[in-house]
């Protein structure tokens, strides 16, 4: 990561890491990109096969941008329920307080770029909630395998 700081305005160039930086509470794979006073990115991996634990965010919203693969993402916000299709191109909101959960669909990996807005807090932002599907805690089978 590169940072130039001009008049006290940060400029951030971020490249993708090759590895896995962390797990996020959901079980996906993140490599961290730009962050900034308002909102900060990254780059999620959901492996072939896998499915995420269900989760809310209790004071950020995301926009995901799909960049390549295929899921299911099931969002609950009050009474409105429903399961999308994502595949490359498609982009979604997660207000804050949504149910979320997904699943990869296919032999390819599910990658895509999350926004948040305000920046990610940390782990303390996610509830575990009841879900679509069985998810399989990914952070803990990682700890395993150490």
């Amino acid at each position: 990561m590169s940072v130039i700081d001009q008049g006290g305005t940060q400029l951030q160039t971020v490249c993708v890491a090759a590895d896995v930086e962390v797990l996020a509470p959901d079980g996906s794979e993140i490599r961290v990109l730009s962050r900034h006073r308002s909102a900060s990115s990254a780059h999620g991996t959901l492996p072939v096969g896998a499915v995420s634990l269900a989760i809310q965010h209790l004071t950020i919203d995301e926009i995901w941008y799909v960049l390549s693969g295929r899921a299911e993402i099931w969002r609950k916000q009050g009474e409105s329920e429903g399961i999308i299709d994502a595949n490359s191109g498609t982009s979604l909101t997660i207000p804050v307080g949504t149910h979320f959960q997904f699943r990869t669909v296919g032999d390819e990996p599910f990658c895509f770029v999350m926004f948040t807005t305000p920046p990610w807090p940390g782990d303390q932002e996610v509830v575990q909630v009841n879900g679509c599907w069985t998810g399989v805690d990914s952070r803990q089978s990682l700890v395993e395998r150490r």
